[in-house]
Formats: structure tokens, C-alpha cells, sequence
């Protein structure tokens, strides 16, 4: 049996390389991987295109990563919110590429990806100019537009309790993005608050098998996006 356990986020995060596509788990703040993403702007990887349901808050975690300059496009479904500083300013300022995608959208190009399926006709966006240069085909009297499976060399996701051979349970909403972006890297690392020995988890419980998981690093007491932005905290 392989033991997935890295011994620190930098371990974790050094192979992603620039110009990788990286998925980010998180439902807003719900399973965002703070750690990982700090580790990757401590590492300083560049020319990223970055998969994510938004664009990050303040001037951590993600909005930090973009705010470093360390992503080129961003593909998400909710690129402004209440707190999302950073992109919209790059964005208007033409530093940083948006593929804007429909949440449904979003979520069923990355389980197609991960399922091996290439593309997946949908009538989201019809008549919208998010469908303008799409194959448009009808299928019983309604049109549907194709779109792409996602897949990306690296995702980066969150979980509640793994144990060493990858195994992992999730918080809550937490696992909204996360299952299915563990299928859709190549490469999945995985930040747990909590390792556990094999065995230990009702194997009726796991969420995402340790199949779908390259590697696990122990971060047992997780930063908070929410809190970090309501301290006015910055990284780096």
C-alpha cells in the first residue's frame, strides 16, 4: 500500500510548474485550501490558469495568488462578489484572462473531464453571449450548446479527515468542487485537518477513494479565509 502523506504544504506544491493549469477547490471559502495556495506563491509559479467557482477574497489565498501576479487566466463562475478586490481591477486593467462559465456549467465540465468524457451538449448560456462561437445543435426541438470537459495537471483541494493511503471526508459543502476535481488532475493534492490511521475511516463514509489522491499533508488547525479578511490580513 503507497503512503500519500508530504511532509509540509511547500513538499506538497513544489512539482507545479508554470504555466500549469491548477484546479482550487472551495465553495467561497468552504474547502478552500489556504495553505497550498500560500505555498504556491511562496514558491513563486507564474502564468497559471486557475479553475475555481470565484476569484477569491481580500488579499488572501487565491485573490492573493492573483494579486502576485501569479495567474494568467482564471476560468470561474463568479468572478466579482462581495469581497473580491483583487481580480476585478486586474481584469479591467487587461492583466489577467476570465473564461466565464455557468455555475451547472462549471461543475459538469469538471466531472466530465474527470470521467474521461471529452464533451457534453447543455442548454445553458443558449442565446447568451457566453454560447457565441459554440457548436449549437437541437436535440428534440431545443438547442444545446457544447462544451468542453475540464481536466487540469494539478488540483489543490481541502478536506476534513484522509488517512495515509488517501481516503477522504470532507466538511459539509466543503466537498462541493473538491470530489470532482480530484478525479480531473492528473496530479491531486490533498490538505487534511486531520490523518488517521487506515482502517479507521467507515469506508461507507469516503467521499473521494485514495485512487483519485497523489498526495496528503497534515494541516491540522486550517486558516479561515472569512477571518483572515475580516483582520484585514494580507499574504505575503
Amino acid at each position: 500500500m503507497i503512503d500519500k502523506q508530504i511532509a509540509s504544504p511547500a513538499e506538497a506544491v513544489k512539482d507545479i510548474f508554470d504555466g500549469a493549469t491548477v484546479m482550487v477547490g472551495g465553495f467561497g471559502e468552504a474547502g478552500s485550501p489556504i495553505e497550498l495556495i500560500h505555498a504556491l506563491i511562496d514558491q513563486g509559479t507564474k502564468n497559471l490558469t486557475v479553475v475555481n467557482n470565484n476569484t477569491g477574497s481580500g488579499h488572501v489565498g487565491l485573490a492573493a495568488l492573483i494579486e502576485n501576479r501569479q495567474v494568467a487566466k482564471m476560468i470561474c463562475s463568479f468572478p466579482r462578489t462581495a469581497n473580491s478586490l483583487v481580480f476585478p481591477e486586474l481584469y479591467q486593467a487587461g492583466e489577467i484572462e476570465l473564461e466565464l462559465v455557468p455555475q451547472g456549467t462549471l461543475a459538469e465540465r469538471i466531472r466530465a473531464g474527470g470521467a474521461g468524457i471529452p464533451a457534453f451538449y447543455t442548454p445553458s448560456s443558449v442565446g447568451t453571449p457566453l454560447a457565441e462561437g459554440k457548436e449549437i445543435r437541437q436535440f428534440n426541438g431545443q438547442d444545446y450548446v457544447m462544451e468542453f470537459g475540464l481536466t487540469a495537471d494539478f488540483a489543490l483541494i481541502k478536506c476534513r479527515q484522509a488517512d495515509r493511503l488517501g481516503n477522504l471526508v470532507y466538511n459539509k459543502t466543503a466537498r462541493n468542487f473538491a470530489p470532482i476535481m480530484a478525479m480531473a488532475g492528473h496530479r491531486t493534492i490533498v490538505q487534511a485537518r486531520e490523518i488517521v490511521p487506515v482502517g479507521t475511516i467507515d469506508p461507507e463514509s469516503v467521499v473521494t477513494p485514495g485512487i483519485f489522491v497523489d498526495g496528503i499533508v497534515d494541516v491540522g488547525d486550517p486558516q479561515h479565509e472569512s477571518m483572515l479578511v475580516a483582520e484585514g490580513r494580507t499574504y505575503p
